[in-house]
This record gives structure tokens, sequence and C-alpha cells, in this order.
């Protein structure tokens, strides 16, 4: 049983430089995910304050945002639209 144990394979070099590749990967889109939520959360926090300026400076924010997210291939291009669309409904309402 030890040496079972003990003969484990080794990763091959490729699959090495894909663990790393796929890591890289994952931190970027967890970065750019983030801080696409907190330009929408910032864009929902200017609505409840009421300043015009402030709400369409953060809704451009959101939508490029929201671009930047799908040109990066994390988001599909119907989810950011749709988000789109909430912003714009949310901002015509205040």
């Amino acid at each position: 049983m030890a040496a079972d144990t003990e003969t484990k394979k080794k990763k091959r070099p490729t699959a090495q430089k894909r663990m790393l590749q796929n890591e890289k990967r994952r931190q970027r889109n967890k970065t750019l995910k983030s801080q696409f939520k907190t330009s929408i959360r910032q864009f929902e926090e200017s609505l409840k304050t009421g300043d015009q300026d402030k709400v369409n400076d953060r809704l451009k924010k959101a939508y490029s945002m929201a671009d930047k997210t799908v040109k990066q291939g994390i988001y599909k291009l119907n989810k950011a639209s749709r988000i789109k669309s909430r912003l714009s409904a949310k901002a015509a309402k205040a």
C-alpha cells in the first residue's frame, strides 16, 4: 500500500502550464466581475441620493464595465444587454 502512494504520477509540463494559465484567468475574471458589480452598486446608491449628474456618470461607467466583461468573455452579450436595460429602466424611473 505504501508503495502505491509513493509512485504517484507527476503532472506533465503542459498540464502544469494550463493550471497556471487557468488560475491567472480566474483571477482576472474575478477582478472584472467584482468591478462590474461595484459599478452597479454605486449606480444604485447614486439613484438614492437623487443627483442626476452623478446618476448619468455612474450609468455610463456601468455600461462601460458591461461591455468590457462581454469583450473579455466573462458574460455573454445577452446577459450584459439585460443588465444594461434594467439599469436604464431604473434611471428612467428616477
